[in-house]
């Protein structure tokens, strides 16, 4: 199977609005520690390289910054971060195993909210209007600082939702065939 940029563009655009859209109903379904507003980033860095993995997770956040308000493009940081770890993962290992996407899982639970809180702090002073606020608004009671507040809130809903996502793509890849065939072309490539 030949893999064109068209392919890619494409692939890339679905990833997009599997982010979006995803990201949009597990929010608005306030699932806790449930985000999957990553999924797609993921699935195109693991199919097609960090780089593109890494657009396609920049433009998710364009996107949502022209949607739903212009703070989201912040986090376009963290997006293009998942991106080149998962990315480089599925570079240097198979990440149709399980424990290659578990460890990858773990990597971006810790990763994402290191880039993250020092954003969400500054933009929104820790809080951002999800049930997340009750932890940093307890652990401010508590006289812990604001970034510690916020990060602790942070890692504790990236860690399931982290993992969960490597996973599901995990399994995306390793359950359909045309994706596998997509991975296996990009494996020979790099050797």
């Amino acid at each position: 199977m030949k893999v064109s940029k068209t392919m890619i563009l494409t692939y890339s655009a679905m990833g997009i609005a599997l982010n979006v859209i995803l990201g949009t109903v597990v929010s608005s379904m306030k699932i806790p520690l449930l985000f999957l507003d990553t999924i797609g980033t993921v699935l195109v860095a693991v199919l097609f390289g960090p780089w593109w993995g890494a657009l396609a997770g920049g433009l998710t956040n364009v996107v949502l910054g022209a949607t739903t308000g212009p703070s989201a493009m912040f986090f376009g940081l963290v997006n293009i971060a998942i991106a080149l770890v998962a990315g480089y993962m599925a570079k240097k290992f198979d990440f149709r195993k399980w424990y290659i996407a578990l460890i990858t899982g773990i990597m971006l639970s810790i990763i994402a909210p290191l880039i993250g809180t020092p954003i969400a702090v500054a933009v929104y002073g820790g809080l951002n209007g999800s049930g997340m606020d009750l932890v940093v608004l307890w652990m401010r009671s508590a006289g812990e600082s604001v970034f510690a507040s916020t990060f602790i809130s942070r890692i504790t809903g990236n860690f399931v939702d982290k993992i969960i996502t490597c996973l599901l793509v995990m399994f995306m890849i390793a359950r359909l065939p045309n994706l596998a065939k997509i991975v296996n072309k990009e494996k020979k490539n790099a050797a």
